[in-house]
């Protein structure tokens, strides 16, 4: 069985414990107790410095530049996904010396008929023995009115890695790369295919 802690006295059973305590003469053999609940004058702290704020006029700029994207650029998220096929023919790939075996563009459809397309060329690429396919996305267009709250461009470009991960896809691809200047650069990607068994 545990022994429960004491409790902390109040302030006022402070001030009548020490009252008793001063009456109070030691029993014999004993040392003389400790002089409880005695307070420390504590030094007030200084409040931390800080730096004086610079004037600001409305309309001024603040000098600072901000992104209102949050999330990473599908550059970024494609670039850190982890190399699965050779590594020799990844950076021949990376550099545009690599030649695409086939291609395909989607320009200019819909996210439901480009999703359709796509499974059937993949599908199709890996039943003839390809192993590196183009596909072309576009990087989409600004739309006119972005209004306050920022949309990404291009719905088909951050459609494809999701495409690609998922299944039936996601069997037959073994890598995806943002396609080198040559080949379409950020409107384009490389996609290595898996071997058929």
């Amino acid at each position: 069985m545990s022994r429960r802690k004491p409790r902390a006295l109040r302030p006022d059973e402070e001030e009548l414990w020490r009252k008793v305590a001063r009456t109070a003469t030691p029993m014999e053999g004993r040392a003389k107790p400790k002089k409880a609940f005695e307070t420390k004058a504590v030094a007030p702290q200084k409040p931390a410095s800080r730096e004086p704020i610079p004037p600001f006029e409305i309309g001024a700029k603040t000098g600072t530049s901000t992104s209102h994207h949050l999330a990473p650029s599908l550059s970024d998220e494609v670039a850190a996904r982890p190399v699965r096929m050779d590594r020799k023919a990844f950076t021949k790939l990376k550099r545009g010396k690599s030649k695409p075996e086939a291609r395909i563009d989607l320009h200019g459809m819909t996210a439901a008929v480009a999703h359709g397309a796509l499974t059937r060329f993949i599908l199709s690429a890996q039943a003839d023995g390809k192993r590196l396919v183009l596909v072309i996305t576009g990087k989409g267009r600004e739309s006119e009115s972005s209004g306050p709250i920022p949309t990404r461009t291009g719905v088909l470009r951050h459609q494809l890695p999701h495409w690609l991960d998922t299944p039936p896809l996601k069997n037959a691809v073994l890598q995806v790369t943002q396609a080198h200047q040559r080949h379409g650069g950020s409107g384009a990607f490389y996609v290595y295919l898996r071997r058929r068994a």
